[in-house]
């Protein structure tokens, strides 16, 4: 198998015209284009070959599968940001000394997000 080094991640949204804007104005990404024909829509994220394409469907799945997880280098600046949008998370900044630091939050449709901060190679 050989494989382009690009990765599209796909989430099930219930609102296209509510959900680009809290990607693009809460996380940072950039609308590539939107197909309101097959209800989908593409979003550059900050990792280079990495989309996210948000699918309209009637109903947003049930929590369970992947859970789409972001590097910042600022994980407390991150947190800030969300709070300023008034993002829903799943309780603190959770640390696993000396490995990561670990935030949980969720778009409009309750899909689960997440941010980490690498601390392995923190202590330089």
């Amino acid at each position: 198998m050989k494989y382009d080094g690009g990765l599209t991640c796909s989430i099930g949204v219930t609102s296209l015209d509510r959900s680009i804007p809290w990607y693009c104005d809460v996380l940072g990404f950039t609308l590539l284009y939107r197909r309101d024909d097959i209800g989908w829509c593409e979003l550059k994220t900050g990792v280079d070959k990495v989309n996210v394409g948000l699918s309209e469907v009637e109903q947003a799945r049930a929590p369970g599968g992947a859970t789409l997880t972001f590097g910042v280098t600022d994980i407390e600046l991150a947190k800030a940001s969300l709070d300023v949008a008034q993002v829903r998370q799943d309780g603190p900044i959770f640390d696993i000394p000396g490995l990561v630091r670990l935030l949980t939050f969720y778009d409009p449709d309750g899909n689960a997000l997440m941010f980490y901060q690498d601390m392995v190679g923190a202590h330089g």
